[in-house]
């Protein structure tokens, strides 16, 4: 039963068919309806939405700490795992606690995530600019979008 049809001839269809005539779209020009039973149609939409539910990957943000002064393979460890988790799809929350007198030091925080974000430039972007809150210097990095060939 595809076609064009008035309103009245579609609703005549549907109560001769003893089914709803049921709105699909009110924005299309004309309107685009369907001649099905409202429980049925309802069921449809649940699977429909459940199935996107099935595949909609959530994306966890994982939290990776540094330190201002840390040896170089503390930090290639670090940045292991914040390549790995970058890899596996999730956001990665930079953080770099400074205790004591470190908090002078101010810029080698800041040194410390410019070296991570170079080295993760081709896996992510900088959602979050590395930004100081209290003692704690914080930032965040999404996966880029993966280029399909």
């Amino acid at each position: 039963m595809i076609g064009v049809m008035s309103t009245r001839e579609a609703m005549e269809k549907s109560r001769e068919a003893e089914k709803d005539l049921i709105l699909i779209n009110d924005k299309a020009q004309p309107p685009v309806a369907k001649i099905i039973s409202l429980s049925k149609y309802k069921y449809q939409e649940q699977q429909k939405a459940a199935e996107s539910r099935k595949k909609a990957k959530a994306q966890d943000t994982k939290e990776v700490r540094f330190t201002p002064f840390m040896g170089e393979g503390d930090y290639q460890s670090r940045l292991n795992k914040v390549v790995d988790f970058l890899k596996g799809g999730d956001k990665v929350r930079l953080s770099l606690q400074f205790k004591g007198r470190l908090i002078t030091k101010k810029e080698f925080g800041y040194e410390m995530f410019k070296k991570v974000i170079v080295a993760t430039e081709e896996l992510a972007t900088v959602e979050i600019q590395p930004k100081l809150l209290g003692n704690k210097l914080m930032a965040q990095l999404q996966p880029s979008a993966k280029k399909k060939v």
